[in-house]
């Protein structure tokens, strides 16, 4: 189990249309704590059981392509950034612990994880388990896998958050401790998504490379990659019993990069390829004619980060303006298909901080242009807004044209992904990023890295906010914590950092020769399903 002795808490362009001066966008389009799917949505979730009854826990097929939206630019897990890109390394990698359906953090290579005073934590580890190459996994791995992330050699914008780890103390070849220099009750919410175990004798010959030639514990094992073309991998034979990732679907994957969201659906209908990510809501009907849709609701959220360190966003004014003039809910409803809900800040439902009460800013344009006028921007201004070309332009597109609507002229630009990633605090960017974020459990990677005045993609600057930020971040008490992050969310909401938009939703489509398949809330497809418990 996982444990502490204080616990742990865990548009399409052309269906744009100007009606009554504002811009509105026109077209087709889990279980507990997650939300479900909006009732008015065309979608119902599916459960992690939904074709058990011809296929069953253990069953594969010799193969399975998977078309992705694109492809990873590195399969080395400190430098990974994407839902894409950790779908991959999510099945080739396992880390000490995962999130669970539930939301709640389990065991992985850990058998239990413990905090055992405020500055630190101890990690038992799972006996029998080798790496993908043979070599064992131990507490040696785990104090190299923590260097190496920590590591400002390998790029990783996260290096900084795993820097309160100042020792990795190798107590027995299965048990660990590691020593903080402050207390990080965030910490194995950054293990289960960053933290990835290596074998140190791989990284021992300069001529391997984990970027390019992965070496994990994971269910499947990397074979091959063809760039621009696949990426292949094959079920782990070595992969250590009754993992909660579950149980290999295939002998063999096939991964694609396909960009284009039609293209996936005809590889999809066509046979071409057995799973596919992102299933366009005006294709929903033809997914379901000739194969399975399962729609997941996931631990995330989309938002536009608005800084605070240039005119005319130092204005709270301003950025409380921008929060008015999007009408969340008719963007929802016309290019979701209803499957969302407007969110007042970062939080979501059933993660850390999630606020039942907190209302979110209503759709009132006069309130949008009241506010323009109070700070001095009566006529509007110009600025630009990007977003990574993975994400569904006619989003962005709406939320540009219903900013015109009040004033604000915003220039669209699309940007290939690893240019985005790359350009957060970039003065020359664009001020506005449309941005989706997963997983959400525990908010402190987002808010580390977005919100703090010193993290790595922010230019966010509030003290009573950072004040309150810094406090959860040490805070061991969970009840405290909780009560902390939702006096940051109020203070997000009424001095926001972001246009906040909706919660996520996972669309995929499965062919009908694909054995049953468990779909995740944090956005990582693993082509594994669920044992039977």
């Amino acid at each position: 189990m996982v444990r502490t002795r204080t616990s742990i808490s865990l548009a399409r362009r052309d269906l744009l249309k100007a009606t009554g001066g504002v811009l509105l966008a026109a077209g087709s389009v889990g279980a507990a704590p997650f939300p479900a799917l909006a009732t008015a949505g065309l979608v119902e979730p599916i459960s992690p059981g939904w074709r058990t009854g011809r296929w069953q826990a253990g069953d594969r097929i010799p193969e399975l392509t998977i078309d992705l939206a694109t492809e990873p630019a590195t399969l080395d897990p400190a430098v990974v950034y994407d839902a894409d890109s950790w779908s991959v390394v999510h099945s080739v990698y396992d880390a000490l612990v995962q999130y669970g359906p539930d939301g709640e953090l389990q065991p992985l290579l850990a058998e239990s994880l413990e905090q055992t005073d405020p500055l630190t934590w101890e990690a038992r580890l799972r006996p029998g388990v080798v790496f993908h190459n043979g070599e064992p996994f131990d507490a040696a791995s785990v104090a190299f896998s923590v260097a190496h992330i920590q590591d400002p050699a390998t790029g990783s914008q996260v290096a900084a958050n795993f820097a309160v780890i100042e020792e990795v103390e190798e107590v027995e070849p299965l048990l660990v401790r590691f020593r903080l220099a402050a207390p990080a009750p965030w910490l194995p919410a950054q293990m289960a998504g960053w933290l990835a175990m290596l074998p140190p004798d791989y990284a021992a010959d300069p001529s391997n490379d984990f970027a390019a030639e992965p070496v994990g514990t994971g269910p499947y094992r990397f074979v091959a990659w063809d760039r621009g073309r696949e990426i292949r991998l094959e079920a782990n034979p070595d992969v250590f019993g009754d993992s909660p990732k579950g149980n290999a679907i295939a002998d063999v994957i096939r991964i694609r990069p396909v960009p284009d969201a039609t293209t996936r659906v005809s590889d999809l209908l066509s046979g071409t390829s057995g799973l596919i990510r992102g299933v366009p809501v005006d294709q929903i009907d033809a997914v379901e004619e000739d194969a399975v849709l399962v729609a997941q609701p996931l631990s995330g959220a989309a938002w536009v980060r608005v800084p605070t360190d240039v005119a005319p966003f130092d204005d709270v004014r301003v950025r409380q303006a921008l929060n008015f003039a999007v009408d969340v809910d008719a963007i929802v409803a016309a290019l979701l298909a209803g499957n969302g809900a407007r969110l007042p800040n970062f939080f979501v439902e059933g993660g850390l901080g999630w606020d039942p009460g907190l209302k979110p800013y209503a759709y009132d344009p006069e309130q949008a242009r009241a506010l323009l006028t109070e700070a001095g921007y009566g006529k509007g201004f110009e600025t630009a807004i990007e977003y990574a070309a993975s994400e569904r332009e006619e989003i962005v597109l709406a939320i540009a044209g219903q900013l015109e609507a009040v004033g604000i002229r915003a220039e669209v630009r699309p940007v290939e992904t690893a240019t985005f990633n790359a350009t957060w605090t970039d003065l020359d960017a664009a001020p506005l990023r449309f941005a989706t974020w997963r997983p959400l459990f525990d908010p402190y990677t987002l808010l580390s890295l977005v919100i703090s005045s010193t993290g790595f993609l922010s230019r966010h600057d509030n003290v009573g906010i950072q004040k309150t930020l810094e406090a959860a971040a040490v805070e061991p008490d969970p009840s405290i914590r909780e009560k902390l992050y939702r006096d940051l969310g109020r203070r997000l909401r009424d001095e926001p950092a972001a246009i906040y938009l909706y919660n996520l939703t996972g669309l995929y489509g499965v062919g009908s020769e694909v054995p049953a398949w468990t779909p995740r809330a944090d956005d990582y497809l693993i082509p594994t399903v669920a044992g039977e418990g």
